[in-house]
């Protein structure tokens, strides 16, 4: 068999196979010595059926079996002999197959890059220190208190001020008509200075009274983002009904009780300092990724693979459909399309798939696997996090053995993650908050 490969990149091949016809024969051969064993035909006692009936009967059928045949396995023989590292499908054209002539064609096929060795120790990194003193657990504490918020009709006779919540009633028009976007809405509750609509709509009903009617008239920007409305003008039919003011609950033992278990308010404090801790210990933990895999990839020059780019693309759009069904929306009511989508996230569908094959890289250099106790605390991990029993999620594993193997890779790419920030220089830092920006 003869085989040459030429270099499109130092990913991508495409490989010229050509199988010698006397192979070629002898498949045929082979293949019509089989079949005459459990051929049937009228006429004929089996296993007793002339090559020259089998011919006139099944030819075509032999030639398709033999063709997929020597494709099959010419192609993985080169794969092995050459040690190519395929990822993704090949592309290959069948050959038009001619017992007479070799059986040449041409495969298509991307393969991993080839990466040197990688220094992964002594990468600067910068950990926040979370502050969980009294200021946060307040701020969570008020962000609850807003949870069990009411509203309350205010009695006296005033006109809206910025900061009320109005109840209104409206119906938006475009060019004198109902508009389907802007259909007629009773009794919708909306904070005034918030800009649920647009802050010029809120503007306008400021100075309103309760029983009033107005005619508000709003121009909607080229970025609103519902991109149905945008660049619009809106002319909306409004009646302000009510006006309201929030209603906050006191603080106290009483307004702990009412987010589950908890008897005391120091119980319900602990608990948030609890959820903190762990919030900011995930969000610790990406910060480190992202400074890692930032150096890292700097450092760390080859080629990828379009084919791995593509297929995290695709994950990509998938987990955003899902999140857009999960809310009874879809990327068309945002305006959106997989086309668009795709193009925004091709950067970070490249540094995903950078991340994976340096990880790769450094699992392989160090020679590292995964040890039966992570495996066991990953199980137990994932059961705390499902709520569900473990044996059930290590019998659902045992029973899916490709999604297993995926679950063993992540957790030895975490597992590879730890030993590279044990082997760096951290310096624990006051985050910069949003405020001090």
């Amino acid at each position: 068999m003869e085989v040459t490969i030429e270099d499109i990149s130092t990913v991508k091949k495409i490989l010229h196979i050509e199988v010698p016809n006397d192979m070629v024969v002898q498949e045929i051969n082979n293949a019509y010595e089989t079949l005459k064993k459990t051929a049937k035909l009228k006429g004929f006692r089996q296993g007793k059926i002339p090559r020259s009936v089998l011919e006139r009967y099944f030819k075509k059928d032999v030639y398709a079996d033999v063709s997929n045949k020597l494709l099959k396995d010419s192609f993985i023989d080169v794969i092995r002999e050459k040690g190519l590292k395929i990822v993704g499908d090949p592309k290959i054209n069948p050959p038009q197959f001619d017992e007479k002539s070799p059986y040449k064609y041409e495969a298509t096929i991307e393969i991993k890059p080839e990466i040197s060795n990688i220094d992964f120790t002594g990468i600067n990194l910068k950990k926040n220190m979370y502050p969980i003193g009294e200021k946060e657990v307040d701020a969570q504490l008020k962000m609850l208190q807003k949870k069990l918020s009411q509203l309350k009709t205010i009695e006296e006779a005033r006109p809206t001020a910025n900061g009320d919540y109005a109840l209104i009633t409206y119906e938006g028009f475009k060019d004198g008509k109902p508009f389907e976007e802007t259909p007629k809405t009773e009794n919708y509750t909306m904070k005034i200075g918030l800009g649920n609509f647009t802050k010029d709509f809120d503007a306008q009903l400021i100075e309103m009274k309760p029983g009033e009617k107005k005619e508000i008239k709003i121009h909607f920007p080229d970025d609103y983002f519902n991109p149905k409305l945008a660049n619009l003008d809106i002319v909306f039919d409004v009646t302000l009904n009510e006006i309201r003011e929030e209603i906050l609950p006191e603080i106290n033992g009483e307004f702990a009780k009412n987010f589950g278990e908890f008897n005391t308010l120091e119980e319900l404090k602990n608990k948030i300092k609890e959820n903190l801790a762990q919030g900011y210990e995930k969000r610790v933990e990406q910060e480190l990724n992202e400074q890692i895999f930032t150096d890292l990839i700097s450092k760390t020059q080859f080629e990828v693979p379009g084919v791995l780019i593509e297929h995290e693309l695709e994950n990509i759009i998938s987990d955003a459909e899902r999140s857009f069904a999960y809310h009874n929306t879809s990327l068309e009511d945002m305006g959106l399309t997989r086309e668009k989508l795709s193009e925004k996230y091709l950067d970070v569908a490249e540094k995903q798939v950078k991340r994976h094959l340096i990880l790769d890289k450094i699992i392989e250099q160090e020679n590292l696997s995964l040890k039966d106790e992570d495996l066991d605390e990953g199980f137990k991990k994932m059961a705390e996090d499902l709520q569900q029993p473990v044996n059930e999620i290590k019998e659902f594993y045992n029973q899916h053995a490709e999604r297993l193997n995926y679950f063993k890779h992540t957790l030895l790419e975490k597992s590879t993650i730890r030993l590279i920030i044990s082997n760096s220089n951290i310096e624990n830092v006051e985050p910069v908050l949003e405020t001090d920006k």
